[in-house]
């Protein structure tokens, strides 16, 4: 058994400057290889990461051990092409060299990702993070930017909204007024932010395989989510149409209730459309319904006689709604308030009951089998 010392390149910045082929194993092999970098590129981060596995080598021999240093790439194009090649060399290493434990040595967030693909085929005793001392203090401006502007996803992500938001500054400037030019602005740099930082970018990449998916594997769910942006798409199309054409500053709440009274019905629907579905599809591919499924109808439901009303409890108050009578029986608007909500708390505990009960049921007839 024996320690394998890594030095990891993800990015493969070893194969992009040099004519090595990792895994590159070996004192003499790593050293020439540190050396051929260093001649190339000296502010390659990858130079100082060699040498600290080289030094993690020499201290681990002067403590008797007999470690093997190695430095180990990702191949290039995406990224789990990447992890899968550089798995691939680390199988190679273990079986090799019989290796029982690895000291990794990175020296980026970037390669710091691919430690769980490590660890899952050898044990890791630590992990070392190299920084370079200067730049920690670096008073060049110039080296920062020029440092900057070379990463891709960064200026993609900084400077092109930038970039795009002081175009249309004097555009806006001369159609509108100021205040409004600049909250349209600040709106759209906002709308960009959200948009990179909540990765919908990602999902809408994603969102067109998974759609393909679904269709192939013949999932009820595909027509349900239709169904249920029609619905929505009623929903809120009715809950404009509630909403006075007579617009004033000081009615801007009870026509945002108008709508929300008028669209929840149908937007109640459309998610109980939506949860139906995922329950049948949870039932044909496992034969058996779990309890957040069973659960999920009921509580939409639930949940749209709760917000219904609320919101007639509010309409009803500002005489909007006319006020319901049963019998000859005024029904007052805290009552009514009253009546939709111990409705739904009623709904609530059914849908628990019927996920329990059916829970059970299928637990016993598991075990029966």
């Amino acid at each position: 058994m024996s320690t394998l010392v890594l030095c990891v390149d993800r990015s493969d910045d070893v194969g992009r400057v040099s004519d090595f082929e990792t895994p590159i194993v070996g004192w003499e092999a790593v050293q020439s290889l540190v050396t051929e970098l260093g001649l190339v590129d000296p502010e390659d981060s990858s130079v100082n990461c060699i040498l600290e596995a080289l030094r993690v080598t020499r201290k681990l021999q002067d403590d008797d051990a007999d470690p093997t240093v190695a430095v180990v790439s990702g191949g290039s194009g995406s990224l789990v092409g990447a992890d899968r090649s550089l798995a691939a060399e680390l199988d190679t290493l273990a079986e090799r060299y019989d290796a029982e434990s690895a000291i990794v040595v990175i020296d980026s967030a970037n390669d710091e990702q691919v430690i769980p693909v490590i660890e899952s085929r050898i044990r890791v005793d630590s992990v070392n993070r190299v920084v370079v001392r200067q730049a920690h203090d670096i008073q060049s401006t110039y080296y920062l930017l020029k440092q900057f502007l070379a990463d891709e996803e960064l200026r993609t992500t900084v400077l092109v909204p930038l970039g795009t938001t002081l175009l249309f500054l004097p555009i806006l400037l001369i159609q509108f007024p100021p205040t409004i030019a600049l909250a349209g602005l600040t709106a759209l740099l906002g709308a960009v932010l959200l948009y990179k930082g909540l990765a919908i970018d990602q999902y809408l990449e994603e969102a067109p395989e998974q759609v393909q998916t679904a269709l192939y594997s013949g999932r009820v769910s595909v027509v349900t989510y239709a169904v249920g942006a029609g619905l929505a798409l009623v929903g809120v199309f009715l809950g404009a149409l509630a909403i006075p054409t007579t617009v004033g500053a000081d009615s801007v709440i009870v026509q945002s209730v108008q709508f929300v009274y008028s669209a929840i019905p149908w937007l109640a629907l459309a998610a109980l459309t939506v949860s139906a579905g995922r329950l049948l599809d949870e039932f044909i591919e496992s034969e058996r319904i779990t309890t957040p499924y069973l659960n999920l109808p009921f509580g939409v439901v639930a949940l749209g006689f709760v917000v219904r009303g609320f919101a007639g409890w509010f309409l009803q108050r500002e005489t909007i709604l006319t006020t319901p009578e049963v019998f000859n029986y005024v029904i007052t608007p805290q009552q009514r308030l009253a009546t939709f909500i111990i409705v739904g708390i009623i709904i609530s505990i059914i849908g628990v009951r019927v996920a329990a009960s059916v829970n059970n049921q299928t637990d016993d007839d598991l075990t029966q089998h």
